[in-house]
């Protein structure tokens, strides 16, 4: 969500605060373009990060809510390479979009981040995304760690659809930082 967070995955290199280093998309420009969506799903947090500690974002487009979210629009191959960067993996090429565009899913793979699920369109543009094979209620929640959810809200605020009151609350109500995070806990982490 965060275009700071992003420019990672495309530039490549280490991320501040973590000890995760990124090689980057094979096409370093950055998107010419982000907006803010709302998509039908949920978000919610589950497994454990190496990277950031605790759980993390994962999105059920079949189940019942709507979505904060921020649309980049990048390549293809881009799309290819952070997709195969999330699945610890070298990017080398491109990906075979054809079912996911088709039947509006495709799975890669069995692992976390290797489900691709396009939701819609933005200005006649696929919206594309990738998240896990099982749904809301097929794994147990986490608890998300302070410097992912600042991450996450900071993009969504960054997106400038939504005041900060609107994001802090979002997020503190996603399953998994329900009940332990609050609005006010988010609010602060970013800022406010």
């Amino acid at each position: 969500m965060f275009l700071e967070r992003l420019g990672h995955y495309i530039r490549g290199g280490p991320l501040p605060g973590t000890a995760r280093v990124y090689p980057g998309c094979r096409d370093r420009r950055l998107p010419v373009e982000s907006v803010a969506v709302e998509l039908p799903g949920v978000v919610y947090f589950a497994t454990e990060s190496p990277v950031w500690g605790g759980g993390r974002a994962f999105y059920d487009p079949d189940a019942d809510g709507l979505v904060y979210a921020r649309a980049h629009l990048v390549s293809a191959g881009q799309f290819a390479d952070i997709a195969a960067q999330e699945m610890y993996r070298e990017p080398t090429g491109d990906l075979d979009m054809a079912e996911v565009l088709a039947e509006g899913r495709a799975a890669l793979g069995g692992g976390r981040y290797e489900t691709l699920v396009c939701p819609g369109q933005v200005k006649g543009v696929p919206l594309l995304t990738f998240t896990a094979p099982w749904a809301l209620d097929d794994v147990p929640w986490t608890l998300p760690s302070a410097p992912y959810l600042r991450h996450l809200a900071s993009g969504l605020l960054e997106a400038g659809a939504w005041d900060l009151g609107a994001v802090a609350a979002y997020v503190a109500s996603r399953p998994g930082a329900a009940g332990y995070w609050s609005a006010r806990a988010v609010a602060a982490l970013i800022g406010g």
